[in-house]
């Protein structure tokens, strides 16, 4: 049911902080959304190993995973704003790194991996930090709009992002698009600079013990344990696509890096719609069969790519996957918000965050060892984790009376 009483997103925008919020926020995720593609795609083309691919974006990721408990600590005790800056700056100057060995062609596999695994350690302080300023600035009855914002970030960075992506290695070649997408990450610290840090409590004065808390503070909640199991699993799936889909597209297709990048953006470009609309719908009460519908609906749509793997195909799959995608996110940070005490933002999130998505790098790391194989093989699996999800989801998701 479409609430006809909440504010209109003008609001919202209207709060101290947010246009910049958003403006930094929107930089960042076109940066790293390009910088995902870029890394597959440049292994694929410098290295000629799917199995380099997904080591990278599993060493780009997985390791800032494993400290996520103790960003989570340092974004409650020493403010969100400048740990946000501090990653963005050191994701340009690795990127720029990358891109200079690249031209200079001194990049041998190892170097790359280790620039990335030392990038991916401070990636949780934006990633995270970013997601829970939301609701610090933002009120409650305004909650469903800014995540819509939120997660709309993450869309229209999914258009954007794949498709200049794409472009720029089709024309200028994997280490140009690097260089490119340093400069965005520079923009989207300047443009953070200075935003003001809204005060919380809860830290008791020693990093590791706050750290631990924030994990232990996860595993005993119900809900958050739930999204852990659940949507970890749907991500392992999307770990494995996103790595099957450019060698489905290069190898098989003969096609080139921006049909890869047009796939992605029209992904994004079916989710801002989706993701806008779902903004308007209260979700409360009915958060599980929103996101199982959405699991279910992942797994129909790859489903399709496995049984017709054609171009066309896959097309309609990317936009089936991104109206998907509305439910999926908007029902995630809502419920996140719901059940997590204000006092544990930072440490609850953080940790939250990674085990949600830990499945992603993973899935990347398998799809890659994998898809040499079989490709056929990593869709199926992907389509049985997004099944498995559903599954988890519906019936792990306490309800909320049931919390009462």
């Amino acid at each position: 049911m479409i609430d006809q009483v909440q504010p209109s997103y003008r609001a919202l925008f209207a709060l101290p902080g947010i246009p910049r919020l958003v403006g930094s926020m929107l930089l960042a995720r076109i940066s790293s959304q390009m910088t995902s593609l870029i890394l597959v795609l440049f292994a694929l083309e410098r290295y000629h190993s799917p199995g380099v691919a997904g080591a990278a974006t599993f060493l780009s990721i997985f390791p800032g995973l494993m400290v996520s408990p103790i960003a989570g600590a340092l974004l409650d005790r020493h403010g969100r704003t400048r740990l946000v800056v501090l990653d963005y700056a050191i994701a340009a100057l690795s990127l720029a790194l990358i891109a200079a060995l690249a031209m200079a062609d001194m990049l041998p596999v190892p170097v790359l991996l280790v620039i990335v695994t030392v990038s991916s350690l401070t990636f949780p302080l934006s990633h995270t930090g970013v997601r829970t300023l939301f609701p610090l600035i933002v009120p409650q009855h305004l909650w469903e709009r800014a995540n819509a914002i939120d997660s709309n970030g993450y869309v229209v960075a999914s258009i954007v992002g794949p498709a200049l992506a794409g472009a720029i290695v089709a024309g200028f070649g994997a280490p140009a698009a690097l260089a490119f997408t340093a400069v965005l990450f520079a923009a989207a610290a300047l443009v953070a600079l200075g935003m003001r840090d809204p005060e919380t409590k809860g830290e008791t004065g020693r990093l590791l013990p706050d750290a631990w808390r924030g994990l232990q503070y996860v595993v005993r909640n119900r809900s958050l344990r739930a999204l852990a199991v659940s949507v970890s699993t749907s991500n392992l799936g999307w770990g494995m696509f996103f790595l099957a889909l450019p060698v489905l597209v290069l190898q098989r297709f003969g096609g080139g890096a921006e049909f890869v990048g047009v796939l992605f953006a029209l992904l994004g470009i079916s989710g801002s719609v989706a993701v806008l609309l779902m903004g308007r719908v209260s979700t409360r009460g009915r958060e599980r069969q929103w996101l199982a519908t959405a699991m279910l609906s992942q797994a129909a749509a790859i489903g399709l790519v496995l049984l017709f793997p054609e171009p066309l195909v896959v097309a309609v799959t990317m936009l089936a996957l991104g109206i998907a995608t509305g439910p999926f996110d908007i029902v995630l940070f809502t419920l996140r918000q719901r059940r997590t005490d204000p006092a544990w933002l930072g440490r609850a999130f953080a940790v939250s965050m990674a085990l949600n998505f830990v499945g992603f790098p993973v899935g990347s790391a398998i799809g890659g060892a994998v898809v040499s194989f079989s490709i056929e093989l990593v869709l199926l699996l992907a389509v049985a984790c997004d099944v498995l999800a559903a599954a988890l989801a519906f019936f792990g998701i306490p309800d909320e009376d049931a919390l009462a």
